[in-house]
């Protein structure tokens, strides 16, 4: 299965995020991707810790920023993994929400980032639970012969996701991201390799690039790594652009009939 991740340079502009995703989206389903793969915050990259901002920009599931792959998906009979939005919770605050449409169009799964980021970057503080509310359940979907196990972005540092997901069958484990360049440099590569070794399993993570309001550099290099833990394919540190790859079953079982004993 033809696979593509988009490597997008998000900013504040809900309109013109979603512009530049639907077009790079079109390029992609014009060179015969099944599968396209957004990163997270693809519709708004920016400071949402002030709450009219957040309350202007969260939506519900489904809503514009959903609906408007909804229509693609359907005609040109392909999936999208929109890696987050978003979603509006209680309390004025926000899920960070990742969102399955299936080639009818159809929403099939969300998935509520369960871990939360925290962390000193230079002289900035990102401490996502002022704005976000954590989520609760691991969310896995069907796609054709394939199943996948949803994650996003700081879920990347807990492998136990990982592993359950392993455990329940899954062939490929999504990470769409807004990963820093800061830890990006040191850890991005490590991990999602680290990742698709223990579960014998895909790896598909999109990841912003350049620098948002705040002056938060994002480390591109999306990545498709296979269950061997090889790098299949690999964007660049900064461009807007993206990223192709096949993806086939048959590889994941080849390496679990070679090492039976890790995914049990």
């Amino acid at each position: 299965m033809k696979t593509a991740l988009l490597q997008l340079c998000a900013g504040e502009d809900k309109a013109s995020n979603l512009k530049v995703a639907i077009a790079m989206s079109l390029e992609a389903i014009a060179k015969k991707a099944q599968f396209i793969l957004l990163p997270e915050v693809f519709n708004f990259r920016g400071d949402a810790r002030n709450k009219e901002v957040l309350a202007k920009i969260a939506e519900k599931i489904p809503g514009p920023s959903i609906e408007a792959f909804i229509p693609l998906a359907k005609k040109h009979k392909v999936s999208f993994l929109l890696g987050s939005i978003l979603e509006k919770a209680p309390d004025a605050h926000a899920y960070n929400t990742s969102v399955y449409i299936d080639p009818r169009g159809e929403v099939r799964a969300k998935y509520r980032k369960i871990h939360v980021f925290y962390a000193r970057i230079g002289d900035k503080i990102i401490k996502e639970q002022d704005t976000f509310r954590a989520g609760r359940r691991p969310t896995m979907v069907k796609m054709g012969e394939f199943r996948a196990g949803l994650s996003i972005c700081y879920d990347l540092r807990f492998p136990d996701l990982y592993q359950n997901y392993a455990r329940r069958g899954v062939e490929i484990l999504t990470v769409p991201s807004c990963f820093t360049r800061k830890t990006g440099v040191a850890h991005w590569e490590i991990l999602l390799r680290a990742r698709a070794i223990e579960n014998l399993a895909y790896v598909l993570a999109p990841n912003q690039v350049g620098s948002d309001s705040r002056g938060m550099q994002a480390f591109g290099n999306s990545m498709i790594i296979s269950p061997w833990g090889e790098i299949i394919a690999r964007g660049s540190a900064g461009a807007q652009e993206i990223i192709f790859g096949q993806i086939d079953i048959k590889e994941v079982k080849k390496a679990r009939s070679i090492l039976p004993g890790i995914v049990k």
